[in-house]
């Protein structure tokens, strides 16, 4: 039996406000994400303009805020021009991205209309590698303009007499990554500079806009966090957030790696946010920039071959490699082919639900999370079917207990020490020590009376006593305690049985002098929801 582990929340130990855009999605036209699970005109679901009705009603009835689209890298070389109009009369391009072909069967009008009718609100990218300035200011005035000018008439004709109203604008993705067309890697000032006039530009057109700088793609980049700097330098004063990325892996079976994940995500965020105020410091700015974390996820992979004396830092020549035999992909929507994950349900909800933790302790500053897998999380997909994994329902709670403001939950528990590790010559990984079993936040709605409490237990063969210390919110009481666990982490949800993998209530708890006690399971998510009377 493992020691007392102890988690005090306290009205006190405010954060910040969390933002409904916290726990959002992305979609890119890479895998089977659009080509097939959103849209696929054979599907005996599909609508007028070829969506898959069973995806959107699945996504409709989760509510989620938001969803960050059409990309992703695909963005890079991207002519939305060519794809708005008639079908038939669109433009077919080379995604040199991701090496496919580009029909444009879904185009800019059809993605923002996909969102329309999921009820999400979308985060739109913009092509920064080979778009131009005016390239943006003629999208934004084509989807937010009224009318009365040649591109908002334009949509009017094309079928969408109101405004899209897109209020969120990325200003490129990943712009330091080599991986990109009209990568910035070695010019950071240029790009800040482009995003300066851009940014300008477009919120001339629309002054209610927010607009996103792109800062490194991981901590693992060569010029973070010093490229993050000279960009947001050159623009702070016309751009609302930063925006960053990141993809933790750990290898395959090490669990504790994979669920400490989150303290990387922590280290990522507290540097930039020192950044940003850096630099709002060089501009004398009471301005106060936001984080967006608009692509995230944690994977286990094999250990790669190292190559010593090659480096870490050698992502760009990585990127500089031709490979002849390299063919592009066309995809058909009704023919992809299925993706399956190793292992089960559960360590996937569980690395995802950490890292949406290590989020929702820093909602002062992380305005935006976009889990890259949230849309599959949220409605798990394949040619056939839509289903709920294990990771919908974590989802689901978060985005319905973690309401109002973020506290700091203080966790006394026993700890582990992680060893640093090399998946590959670029995602090195230093040691941590000191990680404790126990992973915590806490959400207080003041408004409604109600106080969440979400705990994840990182051991894999413990039980652990709990006490949650409430002493600090006198009145109130439990009202709900949920806990998500298995013996067997090979067990997966399916469309024939999509739960066998869901919380179940807690019942075996116990109230007194405002601490909560209980007992929770190992590999477990748990939540914990109080009321005042």
């Amino acid at each position: 039996m493992a020691q007392n582990a102890k988690v005090t929340v306290h009205p006190a130990y405010k954060v910040g406000e969390i933002s409904e855009r916290l726990f959002s999605a992305f979609l890119e036209p890479i895998g089977t994400m659009v080509n097939g699970t959103m849209f696929n005109p054979k599907h005996p679901t599909a609508d007028e303009q070829g969506f898959r009705r069973d995806f959107i009603d699945a996504l409709k009835k989760t509510k989620v805020p938001a969803v960050r689209l059409p990309g992703g890298n695909f963005v890079s070389a991207w002519q939305w021009k060519d794809s708005i109009g008639p079908r038939d009369q669109r433009k077919v391009h080379l995604d040199p991205a991701w090496h496919q072909y580009i029909l444009n069967d879904v185009g800019h009008d059809e993605y923002l209309q996909w969102a329309e009718k999921v009820g999400t609100e979308p985060l739109y990218t913009v092509n920064m590698g080979t778009g131009t300035i005016q390239d943006a200011m003629d999208l934004v005035e084509y989807t937010n303009q009224a009318g009365g000018t040649y591109w908002s008439d334009l949509r009017k004709k094309n079928g969408h007499e109101d405004p899209y109203d897109v209020k969120m604008w990325y200003l490129g993705n990943e712009m330091d990554g080599p991986w990109q067309l009209g990568s910035w890697d070695k010019n950071p000032e240029g790009y800040g500079h482009k995003v300066l006039e851009t940014s300008k530009a477009i919120k001339w057109i629309d002054e209610t806009i927010e607009t996103g700088v792109c800062g490194s793609s991981a901590p693992f980049m060569e010029g973070f966090p010093a490229w993050d700097e000279a960009v947001l330098d050159k623009c702070y004063d016309v751009v609302d957030y930063v925006s960053v990325h990141h993809y933790h892996t750990a290898a395959p079976g090490d669990t504790k790696a994979l669920l400490g994940g989150s303290l990387y995500y922590e280290d990522f965020i507290n540097t930039e946010i020192a950044m940003i105020d850096y630099v709002a410091s060089k501009h004398r700015s009471p301005k106060q920039v936001m984080l967006s974390f608009d692509e995230y996820g944690a994977m286990q992979r094999p250990l790669q071959e190292l190559h010593p004396g090659y480096g870490r830092y050698n992502m760009a020549r990585n990127h500089y490699r031709f490979d002849p035999e390299r063919r592009y992909i066309l995809h058909d929507p009704d023919n992809m082919p299925e993706r399956q994950f190793p292992g089960g349900d559960m360590i996937n909800a569980l690395s995802m639900a950490s890292i949406q933790l290590a989020l929702l302790r820093h909602a002062d500053r992380v305005k935006i999370g976009c889990m890259t897998g949230g849309l599959p999380a949220l409605a798990a997909s394949n040619h056939d079917h839509v289903w709920r994994a294990a990771s919908h329902y974590v989802f689901m709670q978060l985005m319905k207990y973690a309401k109002g403001v973020a506290l700091d939950a203080k966790v006394e528990s026993e700890t582990y020490d992680m060893p640093g590790y090399a998946i590959e010559d670029t995602s090195q990984y230093t040691g941590k020590e000191g990680v404790n079993y126990i992973d915590a936040a806490s959400a207080w709605d003041e408004e409604n009376n109600r106080l969440a409490v979400f705990v994840i237990n990182r051991n894999e063969e413990s039980d652990y006593p709990l006490t949650v210390d409430l002493k600090g919110f006198e009145g109130y009481k439990p009202t709900g305690a949920y806990k998500l666990h298995t013996n067997d982490l090979e067990l997966k949800n399916t469309y024939e049985n999509d739960e066998l993998l869901m919380p179940e209530e807690e019942k075996d708890y116990t109230f007194e002098n405002g601490e909560f006690k209980l007992y929770v399971k190992p590999l477990s998510w748990n939540v914990y929801v109080f009321e005042k009377e």
